[in-house]
């Protein structure tokens, strides 16, 4: 959302949509930092960087109108088929423990 505001902003020149990219950006950090109690910081973060890109790129197509070509599609079905195998792939600690 924070990357979405950031757009907002700079094709508006409202300083308000800083702001709020601002305040989204920090509770993503901080949400992060949760998820870090849990996952390690390598799937964390490629899941929160993947989810984004993914989420952006709706928010890019239903809010902006832009358009995806064939390729970009793929691209991003690849990097949801990605972010499956890497958070499948986590262990955590109580299975590691089994």
């Amino acid at each position: 959302m924070g990357t979405s505001f950031m757009a907002v902003a700079a094709r508006s020149d409202s300083y308000l949509g800083y702001a709020w990219m601002a305040g989204a950006l920090a509770l993503s950090y901080y949400l992060l930092s949760l998820a870090l109690r849990a996952i390690s910081v390598g799937v964390a973060y490629a899941v929160w960087e993947g989810l984004g890109l993914v989420g952006l790129t709706l928010v890019s197509v239903w809010l902006f109108g832009e358009k995806l070509v064939p390729q970009e599609l793929a691209g991003l079905g690849l990097a949801l088929l990605g972010l499956a195998c890497v958070t499948l792939g986590e262990t955590h600690d109580e299975e590691a423990a089994a």
